[in-house]
């Protein structure tokens, strides 16, 4: 139900952004409720009850909530429709929440990277993948963690919305690689390593599911970064792609 509010709202947004503004792109909407539905598809229904028993089902859940899900949100642009939606008083108090040091921290790469790969490392490492299926609220923690931790990842890598505190496109690059490395180490700790209460043919399974499909969504991750880069640095007058 919350879930289906969210795209409600944005759907929302864009209607009133549209009366005030250009057209507010189609794609990015698409990309919302499709972002949305992946998260909610990691959190409810056939894969997330599986999840419970079957380690290949929760990498599959973590890929839709912790990944896929983070990068079409951020393509959707939420920070901007929220600042061509509200009234100039409302919009001012979110630039000024966006610009203060808590967001300054949070939207660090490094800060965002630690945080996402670095949560996963400790969820696959200790007991806590056992602990979050016996208690209710220590299981929505960790997934709330793990969406959040992609979203600001993501966002830190790629600047779609407004971003008073950017960092270079080389820095960001160098953070990206060594985060991509961090995850393909733990993907190979797990088929070695399984967590705990993962019996060892499912901790392989999942572990080159996380390898192999959390790759190819990173290179996704790695084409926009580039091509962002290549606008920001061709020469003024070639020619448009």
């Amino acid at each position: 139900m919350l879930l289906m509010l969210v795209i409600v709202i944005y759907i929302a947004a864009v209607i009133i952004s549209n009366r005030r503004y250009k057209k507010w792109p189609l794609y990015r909407t698409f990309f919302w409720i499709l972002g949305t539905l992946c998260a909610a598809s990691a959190i409810i229904g056939p894969i997330a009850n599986r999840a419970h028993m079957d380690f290949t089902a929760h990498m599959v859940g973590h890929l839709l909530l912790g990944m896929i899900a983070p990068i079409l949100l951020v393509l959707a642009a939420p920070i901007t429709l929220a600042l061509r939606t509200l009234d100039v008083q409302s919009a001012r108090r979110l630039s000024k929440v966006l610009k203060s040091w808590p967001l300054r921290f949070l939207s660090n790469p490094i800060t965002a990277s630690a945080l996402n790969i670095g949560g996963l490392w400790i969820l696959y490492t200790t007991g806590l993948y056992g602990l979050m299926h016996q208690n209710a609220l220590l299981h929505a923690l960790v997934h709330f963690h793990v969406f959040i931790a992609g979203y600001l990842f993501t966002a830190s890598m790629i600047y779609m919305d407004p971003a008073p505190h950017r960092f270079s496109f080389l820095f960001r690059a160098i953070v990206f690689t060594v985060s991509l490395a961090g995850h393909d180490i733990l993907s190979k700790y797990i088929f070695a390593h399984p967590p705990s209460g993962v019996t060892k043919v499912q901790a392989e399974n999942g572990g080159i599911l996380m390898y192999y499909a959390g790759d190819a969504i990173d290179v996704a991750l790695i084409c926009i970064l580039c091509y962002q880069w290549f606008k920001a640095t061709r020469p003024k007058g070639s020619l448009a792609l």
